[in-house]
C-alpha cells in the first residue's frame, strides 16, 4: 500500500483512538472528583465585570440579583456603546447604589470585541483602588448580561483547592442551561420545531453540565484547565502580571478573549482550576443558525490560538500533560477539517466509480466483507456520547427516565457532528480575513433588536 494511502487509512483510527483517551479521562476525572472545601470569601474583595451591548432587557434584573446575593461586591457593568437603554437603565441602578458601576464606551473605541470592554472595566477599577491595596486579594468575575451566579459560588471559589491557594490566579465554575426544561422554546411556532428547539437546547445543557465539565476536571489534572467566558473568576494581581507581559490582561480582537486569557495564565505561571460543584447559568440557543453562528466564532478563536504553540511548547510553567492536553485541543478544529476533507474526497470517488460502473459493486463488497468492524467502529464512536446521558440524569435530570437519557445521549452524538460545520466555517472565514465579533441574539429579542450576530 503506498504511504498516503496508508496514512489515510490509519487517520481514522488515530484520530478514534484520541477521542476514547481523552473521553475516558475526562468521565473518569467527573466520576471520581473529590467534594469542593468552601472558603472564607470575606477574605477577598470581589468585583463582578458585565459586558453589555443592548441589553436592556436583561441587565437591570442581572445586576438587581447579583447585589442581592452578593452585598459586599461590586457590580461593573461595561456599555459597549449600546443603541437601546443599557447606559440609562444601569445609571439610575449607579445612582442609587454606590457599588454599582457604570463604564461607557463610545465608538470608535466601542464595539471592538468583548476583550476590549473588559479592559475598560479593568483600568476603571485599578484606578479606584486606594494605593496600597493588597491586589493578589482583589477578585474579578466576569459574568454575562443575562447571567445568574450560584449564590455559593464565593465561597466555593475561595476554597483550599482555588483562591485559598496563593498560586491560583483564574478559576473557572461550571455553566448551566436554565432554559433546559422549557416545553415550548419557540410560543409561536408547531410542535415539531419545539420539539427539534427542546432536543438542542437539552444536548447543549448535557455538553456544558457533563461533557465540557468533565473535560475541565482532567484540565485540573493536567494543568492546563481553560478558562470561560462566563463565570470567569480572576485574581487582580494575575491580570496586572498578564498586562504587563502582554500590555493588557484581555487580548484585543480575540475571538476566545476567555481561553486566551488562561493560555496566558498559564505561561505567567499561575494556575488555573475548575469548580464543577458551583454555576453561573445562562440560556442555550434553540435556534440551530444562532448556534453555528455562536459557535463559527468560538472554533475560529480556536484556531487563532494555535499561534500560542510555540510559547506553550517551551514554556518552564507548564507540564508536559498539559502540553499534551493544550495541543490536543489546538489541534480539533484542524482534525475536523482533514476528516471532512477526505469525507468528501472518498464520496467523490465513489460517485465517480458508480457512474463509470466501476468499483461501486466492489466498494459495497468491501462493506459487506468488513461489517464487523464498522460495526465495532460504529459502537465505539457512539458509545461515548450515549454514556454521558445517565450522568447527566443523575447529576441534573432525576425525573427523567433512564430511558430517556439514552435518547439524549443519542442526539449528543448526532449534535457532535456540528463540529465539523463550525470548523469548516471558521476556516473559510479566516480566508476572507473575516475576524469580527457580534454578540448572539437573546433569544426574546426580536430579529430587529439592533446589530447582534443573526444567521451569518
Amino acid at each position: 500500500m503506498p504511504v498516503p494511502s496508508l496514512s489515510v487509512a490509519v487517520y481514522p483510527f488515530v484520530l478514534l483512538a484520541g477521542f476514547l483517551l481523552y473521553w475516558a479521562g475526562a468521565r473518569w476525572a467527573y466520576l471520581r472528583r473529590p467534594p469542593v472545601v468552601p472558603g472564607d470569601a470575606a477574605l477577598f474583595d470581589w468585583h463582578f465585570f458585565v459586558p453589555c451591548r443592548d441589553e436592556e432587557a436583561v441587565v437591570g434584573t442581572t445586576v438587581a440579583r447579583l447585589r442581592a446575593d452578593f452585598p459586599a461586591a461590586a457590580v461593573w457593568v461595561i456599555d459597549d456603546d449600546s443603541e437601546d437603554r443599557t447606559g440609562a437603565v444601569v445609571a439610575a441602578l449607579a445612582a442609587d447604589d454606590p457599588r454599582v458601576h457604570l463604564v461607557r464606551r463610545r465608538r470608535p473605541d466601542a464595539r471592538t470585541g468583548k476583550g476590549a470592554a473588559l479592559n475598560a472595566a479593568y483600568d476603571r477599577l485599578g484606578a479606584l483602588l486606594p494605593e496600597g491595596t493588597d491586589r493578589s486579594r482583589v477578585v474579578v468575575c466576569v459574568v454575562d448580561a443575562d447571567g445568574q451566579l450560584d449564590p455559593r459560588a464565593l465561597e466555593l471559589v475561595s476554597g483550599p483547592a482555588a483562591f485559598g491557594d496563593p498560586d491560583v490566579g483564574g478559576v473557572q465554575i461550571g455553566v448551566r442551561m436554565r432554559n433546559a426544561a422549557d416545553r415550548r422554546p419557540f410560543p409561536e411556532r408547531g410542535r415539531l420545531v419545539n420539539a427539534a428547539a427542546r432536543v438542542l437546547v437539552r444536548v447543549q445543557d448535557m455538553e456544558f453540565a457533563v461533557s465540557n465539565a468533565g473535560m475541565q476536571l482532567l484540565r485540573n489534572r493536567t494543568g492546563s484547565t481553560g478558562l470561560g467566558g462566563n463565570g470567569q473568576f480572576t485574581r487582580l494581581g494575575a491580570l496586572d502580571r498578564i498586562g504587563e507581559a502582554e500590555r493588557r490582561p484581555w487580548r484585543q480582537g480575540a475571538l476566545l478573549e476567555d481561553y486566551e486569557l488562561g493560555l496566558h495564565m498559564l505561561l505567567a505561571g499561575y494556575r488555573t482550576t475548575h469548580v464543577a460543584d458551583t454555576w453561573v447559568s445562562q440560556e442555550a440557543l434553540p435556534s440551530a443558525r444562532r448556534l453555528l453562528t455562536q459557535r463559527t466564532r468560538w472554533a475560529q478563536g480556536n484556531l487563532q490560538c494555535v499561534r500560542y504553540t510555540p510559547r506553550i511548547v517551551s514554556s518552564r510553567h507548564i507540564p508536559g500533560r498539559g502540553v499534551l492536553e493544550t495541543l490536543y485541543t489546538f489541534v480539533q478544529p484542524l482534525a475536523h477539517l482533514v476528516t471532512l476533507a477526505l469525507t468528501v474526497v472518498l464520496l467523490g470517488a465513489l460517485a465517480v466509480g458508480a457512474v463509470r460502473g466501476q468499483g461501486a459493486d466492489g466498494a459495497a463488497a468491501a462493506l459487506l466483507d468488513h461489517w464487523p468492524l464498522i460495526l465495532a467502529l460504529a459502537v465505539v464512536s457512539i458509545a461515548p456520547f450515549v454514556l454521558w446521558g445517565p450522568v447527566y440524569r443523575r447529576d441534573h435530570a432525576p425525573d427523567a427516565s433512564f430511558g430517556r437519557s439514552l435518547l439524549w445521549g443519542l442526539a449528543l452524538w448526532l449534535y457532535a457532528y456540528h463540529l465539523f460545520i463550525v470548523s469548516a466555517r471558521a476556516f473559510a472565514r479566516m480566508l476572507r480575513g473575516r475576524n469580527g465579533w457580534a454578540k448572539t441574539r437573546r433569544n426574546a429579542e426580536p430579529v430587529t433588536a439592533g446589530p447582534v450576530a443573526l444567521e451569518s
